[in-house]
C-alpha cells in the first residue's frame, strides 16, 4: 500500500497508524512527496502561509487550463491564495454559514428516497446538488439538469479524467455557467441565498465560478459522507437503531471515515515545519483521515462513539482554507440519512466498492 492508494483501500487506517508511529512527517521516495499523517503535521502545515494549494509553475492544471472548464477553476476561491481567496470566501462563508438547516430538511423530504441501489445513487450524487440548486432558487427540474451537469463537470478536477471526460467537463462548465446568468438575469426575485452572494461578489465572473464551485464541492463531499454513513450503519447494525441521532452519527463518520482522505500543499519558500525543511516547488501530501484517528486529536480514535466530546476533525480542512460549506454538507448529508434509515431493510442486500479515486473515499453500492 502507499498513501494514495490507500483512499480506496478497504481498510486503510492499520497503514495510517503506522505512518503516524513512523514519526507523522517523512519523504516517500517513491511517490516523490512528502507525506503528512500525523495531526500536528497536518495541522501545521494547513496553517503555514507558504504551503499553497497549487503549485506555482501551474495555477491550472494543463489538462483543462485551454477550456471553460479551467476558466471556472481559475476563479475557484478554494483553488487560489491572497485576495483572490480572502474576497470570495469572506463573501460566501457567511451566507453558507446562515443556511436554515430546516429548509434544507424540507427539499430533502420533498424527494422520494429509496436505499435500493438507484435510490442510493440519487440520494449520494444528485440530490444534494439539487437541494443547493433550489436553495439559490432554481425550478426542481432544473435542479436535476443542473446535477447531471455539475456531475460532468466535476470529472476534470481529477487527474483520472479521460479525454471523453475533459470535453463533456468543458461543456458542461459553459452549460452551467449559462444556467446561472439565466437565473441572475430573470425578472423575478431572487432567492435569499442568490442575492446575498450576488451581494457579496460583485465580479460577475467570479460569482458564476464560484456558484459552479459550490455545486461541485456539494456533489463529492455529500456523495462520500453519506455513502460512509450508510456503511456505518451496515458494519455497525446497532447504529440503525439510533434514528434520533443522525446529526451525531454524520458528525462522527466524517471524523472516523471522512469522504475526503488527503488533499496536497505546495511548497511556495522555503520553510521548516515539525522539523522538517521543505523547499520551493515540494509537493506534501496531508493525510486528513490519518489526522482525525491520531490520538493526540481524539481519545480512542479507533472507536466510533456518538457522543464523542469535543469532536475534532480535519476532514473539511482548517485555517484560512477550511470549507465553508462544512454545515450544508452535514445538513443535507443528515436529512437524506434520515430517509434512508426509514428503508434500512434494504441495507442488507447491498455491495459496495470504493469508486476510483486518489484522495476521495465514496462508496458505490451494487446489489448482492
Amino acid at each position: 500500500m502507499d498513501p494514495i492508494i490507500a483512499a480506496t483501500h478497504a481498510d486503510p487506517y492499520p497503514y495510517y497508524a503506522s505512518l503516524r508511529a513512523a514519526g507523522g512527517f517523512a519523504f516517500d521516495q517513491d511517490l516523490g512527496l512528502w507525506v503528512a499523517s500525523s495531526a500536528r503535521a497536518v495541522a501545521a502545515v494547513l496553517a503555514h502561509a507558504d504551503c499553497r494549494v497549487r503549485p506555482a509553475h501551474e495555477p491550472v492544471p494543463a489538462a483543462i487550463a485551454q477550456g471553460e472548464a479551467g476558466q471556472v477553476f481559475a476563479r475557484l476561491m478554494r483553488m487560489n491564495e491572497g485576495e483572490s481567496h480572502r474576497c470570495p470566501r469572506s463573501a460566501m462563508a457567511p451566507v453558507l454559514e446562515r443556511i436554515d438547516t430546516e429548509q434544507v430538511g424540507e427539499r430533502v423530504r420533498s424527494r422520494l428516497i429509496t436505499a435500493n441501489t438507484e435510490g442510493l445513487h440519487q440520494a449520494m450524487f444528485m440530490g444534494p446538488v439539487w437541494v443547493v440548486a433550489t436553495l439559490l432558487g432554481f425550478a426542481p427540474t432544473e435542479g436535476r439538469t443542473l446535477s447531471q451537469l455539475t456531475a460532468d463537470f466535476v470529472a476534470c478536477l481529477s487527474p483520472l479524467s479521460t479525454a471523453a471526460q475533459l470535453v463533456a467537463a468543458h461543456q458542461a462548465a459553459e452549460q452551467l455557467k449559462g444556467f446561472f446568468l439565466e437565473r441572475l438575469s430573470a425578472e423575478a426575485p431572487q432567492s435569499p441565498l442568490l442575492e446575498s452572494l450576488c451581494q457579496g461578489l460583485p465580479d460577475r465572473e467570479v460569482l458564476l465560478a464560484n456558484l459552479i464551485g459550490l455545486l461541485s464541492q456539494t456533489y463529492e463531499a455529500s456523495a462520500g459522507l453519506i455513502g460512509n454513513a450508510v456503511l456505518a450503519l451496515i458494519r455497525e447494525p446497532w447504529l440503525q437503531r439510533e434514528a434520533g441521532r443522525v446529526d451525531e452519527l454524520v458528525a462522527e463518520v466524517q471524523r472516523f471515515d471522512p469522504p475526503v482522505q488527503n488533499t496536497r500543499r505546495f511548497v511556495s519558500a522555503p520553510c521548516e515545519i515539525e522539523g522538517v525543511c521543505l523547499a520551493p516547488g515540494d509537493t506534501v501530501l496531508l493525510l486528513l483521515a490519518s489526522a482525525n484517528r491520531d490520538p493526540l486529536l481524539n481519545p480512542h480514535p479507533e472507536r466510533f462513539v456518538l457522543e464523542r466530546p469535543a469532536r475534532r476533525s480535519l476532514s473539511f480542512g482548517a485555517s484560512r482554507h477550511h470549507c465553508p460549506g462544512q454545515a450544508l454538507a452535514m445538513s443535507i448529508a443528515s436529512a437524506t440519512l434520515s430517509e434512508l434509515l426509514a428503508h434500512r431493510k434494504h441495507f442488507d442486500r447491498l455491495a459496495w466498492h470504493y469508486r476510483p479515486s486518489l484522495n476521495g473515499r465514496i462508496p458505490l453500492f451494487s446489489e448482492k
